[in-house]
C-alpha cells in the first residue's frame, strides 16, 4: 500500500495550523477580558471557535490517524506559546512598577520626570535599612525604557511588576484613554 501523503501529512499539518491560529485567538480573547476590552473579546470568541471546528471536524473524520491527534495536541502547545508572544508584542494595557531604592532615589525620579512618567516616591523600612519606594502606573509598552533607567540609576535596585485593569486620576500618559482601533478597543477609567 503507497503512502498517503495527503492523510498523513497534509491533514495533520491543516489541523496543527488550525489549532495555532484557534488557541492564540483564545489566548488573546482570554488577556483581552482580563484587562477589559469587552467589545474585542467575542469578535476574537467567534473566530475561535469557527477554526476550533474546521480542526475538530477533521480530526474526528481521521480517527484511525494518530497524526492528526498528535497534530491537534501539537498545535494547543504551539497555540498558547505564540498567543502569549503575540500579546507580549502588543503591550496593551498598562502596568504598576514598585521600585525599592536603597540609594540614588534622587537620579531615578528626575529621570522619570524627564520622560513625563508619573510616580509617587514614599519612605520605607526595610529589613535592614531605610528605604524609598516609588510607585509608577505606566503603559507596558514603557516598561522597557523604564527598566533601562532602573538599570542604568539602581542597578541592584529590587523591582516588581504587576498588570493594572483600570486607573483613575493621577499623572498618566495622555494615550491611556486612546484607542488602538477606533471604537473596539475603547477603554475606559473607571469613575468613582
Amino acid at each position: 500500500m503507497p503512502f498517503d501523503v495527503y492523510s498523513w501529512v497534509v491533514i495533520p499539518l491543516l489541523i496543527f495550523m488550525a489549532r495555532i491560529v484557534d488557541v492564540s485567538l483564545g489566548t488573546l480573547r482570554f488577556i483581552f477580558l482580563a484587562k477589559g476590552y469587552k467589545k474585542l473579546a467575542p469578535v476574537l470568541g467567534f473566530f475561535e471557535v469557527l477554526v476550533w471546528l474546521i480542526a475538530i471536524r477533521e480530526v474526528m473524520g481521521n480517527l484511525r490517524n494518530i497524526a492528526c491527534f498528535l497534530a491537534y495536541g501539537a498545535g494547543f502547545a504551539m497555540g498558547n506559546y505564540i498567543g502569549l508572544i503575540i500579546e507580549e508584542k502588543l503591550s496593551i494595557g498598562m502596568a504598576m512598577i514598585r521600585v525599592v531604592l536603597r540609594k540614588n532615589h534622587d537620579k531615578l525620579a528626575e529621570f522619570m520626570r524627564r520622560n513625563n512618567y508619573g510616580f509617587t516616591l514614599v519612605k520605607g523600612e526595610g529589613t535592614r535599612e531605610r528605604v524609598k519606594i516609588l510607585f509608577s502606573i505606566v503603559q507596558r509598552k514603557s516598561l522597557p525604557h523604564i527598566i533601562s533607567g532602573i538599570s542604568r540609576f539602581n542597578p541592584k535596585a529590587f523591582y516588581t511588576i504587576e498588570n493594572i485593569r483600570s486607573v483613575n486620576n493621577g499623572v498618566l500618559p495622555s494615550s491611556t484613554s486612546k484607542t488602538l482601533y477606533k471604537g473596539m478597543f475603547r477603554k475606559h477609567r473607571k469613575s468613582k
